[in-house]
Formats: structure tokens, sequence, C-alpha cells
């Protein structure tokens, strides 16, 4: 059995169900917590028994707020590649193209990496008090974990640019008229409907599902993701990338000056 110092996983009736806890920084992506969540999802979906996975955030506050800023401030452009590359490989190209059907929960704040990671899962519902976005060109840099690529494709390139150039963030009801979510419940009833979509679909062949998921991610050319990991490394070169994290952690407004 392995131990997860910021996962807690369950597994109930077929259904594989990974918490993200670290509540305390609103679930925040560091490292560890990517590298558990890669050993997780490739664990349960090496499980037979296991059918469906759910992925969600502790507490009431955030599925995912995001990635943890202070591990990457200080990176130069190959460095903030390589975060973005390797990143994609082990966990949201994981989720993406996995065999067994994800379904992203989210019950509250699901910003940047958070937002990125829900993008990759499969089915998404959300919480109504959620509220999604890739805030990351406030702070000097791009989405570098396919939001860039995954937004455009789920609701489309104009809305897409909008939020991404703007760093807006978009409550659930907004999120289900953009297709972005497919329901929105009370937080009460989020993981209650989670659990019934995942019964829902246990009805159905795993071997068909897994082959469906393939086809349609086949749709998807590779290239743009390419594009967002050398552009992501670009950004770690800007004095606004220095900027807007060093404001971030000072907890200030940044102030650009587009160098």
């Amino acid at each position: 059995m392995n131990t997860y110092h910021n996962l807690l996983i369950e597994q109930k009736d077929q259904i594989g169900i990974i918490t993200i806890n670290r509540p305390k920084q609103l679930n925040a992506l560091n490292k560890q917590t990517i590298d558990e969540l890669h050993n997780a999802f490739t664990n349960l979906n090496k499980e037979k028994a296991v059918r469906v996975i759910i992925i969600t955030g502790s507490g009431s506050k955030a599925f995912v707020a995001g990635a943890d800023i202070k591990e990457f401030m200080h990176f130069n452009a190959e460095q903030g590649k390589e975060l973005a590359t390797t990143g994609q490989a082990i966990l949201f190209d994981l989720v993406e193209n996995l065999e067994t059907p994800v379904i992203a929960a989210i019950n509250g704040f699901a910003l940047g990496g958070g937002l990125e990671l829900a993008l990759a899962s499969h089915i998404r519902i959300a919480s109504d008090k959620a509220k999604m976005g890739l805030p990351e060109v406030s702070l000097g840099v791009i989405p570098g974990y396919g939001g860039t690529q995954r937004l455009a494709q789920i609701i489309g390139k104009g809305r897409a640019m909008d939020l991404i150039l703007s760093a807006s963030m978009i409550d659930a009801q907004k999120a289900l008229s953009y297709g972005l979510v497919t329901q929105v419940v009370p937080p009460e009833m989020l993981m209650e409907t989670a659990y019934k979509k995942a019964q829902k679909l246990m009805r159905n062949s795993p071997q068909a599902q897994a082959l469906a998921i393939k086809a349609v991610n086949a749709a998807y050319t590779k290239t743009g993701f390419e594009v967002e990991k050398e552009l992501f490394g670009q950004a770690f070169t800007t004095a606004d990338f220095e900027e807007g994290t060093k404001a971030f952690i000072e907890r200030r407004t940044p102030e650009f000056k587009g160098i």
C-alpha cells in the first residue's frame, strides 16, 4: 500500500477517489503532490477493481488553487520549459489519456494548474460555489500544463482568449454555459453527484470506454502543447515574470513594465 503525504485515497464500489489534501495551501500543486498524483492515477488505472476515478480537493474552499509559486519563481527559461514538459508528461497528459474514466469534482477554486488538472479530466462537475480561471498572465507567465490548448478545445478559442488574457475567474454557472463543466450542484451534493455519474459510467464496457477516450483525444494534435512548453519557458526570462511572482509572494499588485 502506497503512503501519500498530500493525498487521501479511497476505493469504494469499484470507484477510486483521490482527494488532494493540502487545505492550508488551498491544495496547491507542488512537485511532491504532482509526483504523488502520478503514482495514484497510475496505480488506480492498473486496478481491475477500479472502473472510474474521481479527483477532488479537501475542504470547501478549493479543488486546487494553482501551482506552488515559490517552487519556480527563480527558474530560468530552460528550467521553466522542463517544469512544463515534466508536469505535462507525468500528470496532465497521463490523466487525459488514462484508460479509466476520470471525473473532476470541482469543490471550490480551480485556478491555474488546478483548472488544468480539471481540463485534463474526462468529465467535470462543479459545486455552485466553484470559481475557475487561468490567472497566469497576472504573474507574468502563461499556463504551462496544457491550459492554453485544452481550454480552447473545450470552450472555444474566443472564450479561451478572453479568460486567459484577462486572467479572469468565472463562476460555476458561467462555466456550465461555456461547456467547461457539464453539471453544477450545491456543495453538499457534489460528491454524491460525481458518485452517481461514476456508477452510470460503470454500466458500460470498460474496453469500449478506453477506446473511446483514445479516439476522442486523437482529434487534437500535440503540436500546440510543444509550443506552449517553449513559450512557458520564455516567460521565465522576462522582468515581468520576476515582478509578477515577487508581487504575488509579497501580496501586492504587480507593476508590469512589459519587458
